[in-house]
C-alpha cells in the first residue's frame, strides 16, 4: 500500500512524530510511507501554485493518507491548519474524496482529544474514510508496551485501509444559514472605570458580520477600546517548536517581528480582552492559530491570569462543540474568566445587538466584582498535568515555567497535605476494627457536612 504521510511538524524530518512513523515503516516493510513536510513548506505551498498542485497529485495517486502531527496549543500547528484552509480555498477537496485515512499525534496528552476531533471532522468534511486515531506521548516509543501498542494500531490501520468497509461520518457538516448583520441604534455605553480594554481580531472589514460586530462592540464602551488587527500587527512566522523560549521566555523570532512586545506590553497589560474571529473550517483562522502558537513563548504559565475575556464569533459556533471546548479550556488554563460569547447565529440583527451589548456590560460587571470563575475539569485537569510535567521530566528545558510555578504555588502536590495524610492514616487504622467501622459508616453523611457549619452559623 502506498501511504502519503502529511507531516504537521514545522521541524520537518527532526519531528518527534516522524519517529513513530519511521517505526511503523520499519516494522511494516510491505507498505510504502512517503512523507510530505506540510508545515515546514507552508509558505512555499501558499505562494507556488505548482508546488501545491504537486502535493495534490501525490495525494491523488496514493492509496491512503496518514495525518501525522504534534499537538500545538490544543490543536494542530498553525502551518498545518493553513494547509487545510488552502485545500478548501483552492477547491481541492475532491482529491481526498474516498481516501482511507488515519491520524497519529504526539504530545504530553494535553488536549490531544480536541486535536483528534478536529482532524477527524476535517476528514469527514473531505469525504475521507477515517479508520482510526493514535495518540502517543512524546517518549512512548522508548517503552516496550507502547511499541507493542503502536505496532498493533499500525496493523489494524493497514487492514482497515485495505478493506472496503463504508465510511461512517462522526461529525455532521456545519450548516451556516446566518444572515447579514446590520447593527441598530447606538447602545448606551458602559464605563470600564479606567480599565484597559483590548480587542484582538483577524478581520476588521465592515463588509463582514464580524467587522460589524466589532464596530458595535467599540460603541459599547465609553471612550472606545484599543484594537489589535492580527492581519497587520500579528506574528510574522509560525512557532517552530524549537523550545528556545523555554529557558527565559525569549522567542527565537526576537528581532524578526514584534510579537513578544505586542503580547507583553498590550495583551498581558489589558484588564479586559475581547477575542474576535470567524469560524474557518472547524476552528478559527490559521492567523488566530499562529497567535495562540506563538504565545507559547510564555510557556505553560497563565499569562492572562485574572483577566476578563469575551468572545465575538462569526459563524456556526453553536454547531461546533469541539471549538467551544478549545476556547473554554484555553481561558480556564489561563486562569482568566470567560464573561460570555456573542455570535451572529441569530437571524434577527436586533438579537445580535443585544448579545454584543450584554457582553460588554458583563465584562465590566465581572471586572468590577473581581470575579474569576472556578475551574471545571477543563482547567483543573490541565493544570495538574502541567504541574506534574513541569515538576518532573519537563523541568528542563522549561526552567522559566518551573520558576513561575514555584512563585505562584503551582506545585501543590497532595502528599504535602500532612494533616489529611495523618487523619487518613488514623481513620484507616481505626476502621480495621468492625465496631468503629460501623460507627463511621453510620455517621458518614453527617461528617461530610460538619466542616461547613462554622461558615453557616447565624451571627
Amino acid at each position: 500500500m502506498n501511504v502519503i504521510v502529511l507531516n504537521g511538524s514545522p521541524k520537518g524530518a527532526k519531528s518527534v512524530t516522524l519517529q513513530y512513523v519511521a517505526y511503523i515503516a520499519k516494522h511494516f516493510p510491505a507498505h510504502t510511507l512517503k512523507t510530505i513536510h506540510i508545515s515546514r513548506r507552508i509558505r512555499h505551498l501558499e505562494r507556488d501554485v505548482a508546488a501545491f498542485d504537486a502535493v495534490m497529485d501525490e495525494i491523488r495517486a496514493a492509496d491512503a493518507i496518514l495525518w501525522a502531527t504534534p499537538v500545538y496549543h490544543l490543536l494542530v500547528p498553525a502551518g498545518y491548519k493553513r494547509f487545510i484552509e488552502l485545500v478548501f480555498e483552492k477547491n481541492a477537496a475532491a482529491v481526498f474524496d474516498g481516501k482511507p485515512t488515519a491520524v497519529l499525534t504526539t504530545s504530553i496528552h494535553f488536549y490531544d482529544h480536541t486535536a483528534h476531533n478536529y482532524l477527524h471532522a476535517i476528514c469527514d468534511d473531505l469525504a475521507m474514510r477515517h479508520v482510526g486515531c493514535y495518540s502517543a506521548d512524546m517518549y512512548d516509543l522508548l517503552k516496550a508496551p507502547e511499541r507493542k501498542r503502536l505496532a498493533a494500531f499500525a496493523a489494524l490501520m493497514f487492514t482497515e485501509m485495505a478493506s472496503q468497509r463504508p465510511a461512517h461520518r462522526q461529525f455532521p457538516p456545519l450548516v451556516w444559514s446566518g444572515g447579514t448583520y446590520a447593527p441598530g441604534g447606538q447602545p448606551h455605553p458602559v464605563d470600564p472605570g479606567g480599565r484597559r480594554v483590548l480587542l484582538i481580531t483577524d478581520e476588521l472589514s465592515p463588509a463582514t458580520n464580524l467587522g460589524r460586530m466589532i464596530q458595535r462592540m467599540r460603541t459599547c464602551f465609553s471612550g472606545g477600546i484599543e484594537t489589535i488587527d492580527l492581519s497587520a500587527e500579528g506574528p510574522q512566522g509560525d512557532c517552530q517548536g524549537c523550545l528556545r523560549c523555554a529557558d527565559a521566555n525569549i522567542c527565537v523570532y526576537q528581532g524578526h517581528d514584534a510579537f513578544m512586545e505586542l503580547f507583553r506590553d498590550r495583551v498581558m497589560k489589558a484588564d479586559i480582552l475581547i477575542l474576535a474571529g470567524t469560524v474557518t473550517d472547524r476552528y478559527l483562522s490559521a492567523r488566530w492559530k499562529r497567535f495562540f502558537d506563538r504565545s507559547f513563548f510564555m510557556g505553560h504559565v497563565p499569562a492572562l491570569r485574572g483577566k476578563q475575556i469575551g468572545l465575538l464569533i462569526s459563524g456556526p459556533l453553536t454547531q461546533n462543540a469541539n471549538l467551544r471546548q478549545i476556547l473554554e479550556a484555553y481561558i480556564e488554563m489561563q486562569q482568566a474568566h470567560l464573561a460570555g460569547i456573542a455570535t451572529d447565529a441569530p437571524t434577527f440583527s436586533g438579537a445580535i445587538d443585544d448579545q454584543v451589548d450584554a457582553l460588554a456590560q458583563r465584562l465590566v460587571a465581572c471586572a468590577e466584582h473581581g470575579f474569576i470563575g472556578s475551574s471545571t475539569f477543563l482547567g483543573h485537569s490541565g493544570r495538574i498535568l502541567f504541574r506534574d510535567e513541569i515538576w518532573g521530566r519537563l523541568r528542563f528545558p522549561f526552567r522559566a515555567d518551573c520558576r513561575t510555578f514555584r512563585r505562584l504555588g503551582g506545585f501543590d502536590f497532595p502528599q504535602r497535605h500532612w494533616r489529611s495524610r495523618l487523619t487518613n492514616a488514623l481513620l484507616l487504622f481505626l476502621s480495621s476494627f468492625a465496631p468503629f467501622r460501623r460507627h463511621l459508616q453510620g455517621r458518614m453523611t453527617d461528617e461530610m457536612i460538619r466542616p461547613f457549619r462554622r461558615y453557616l452559623k447565624t451571627r
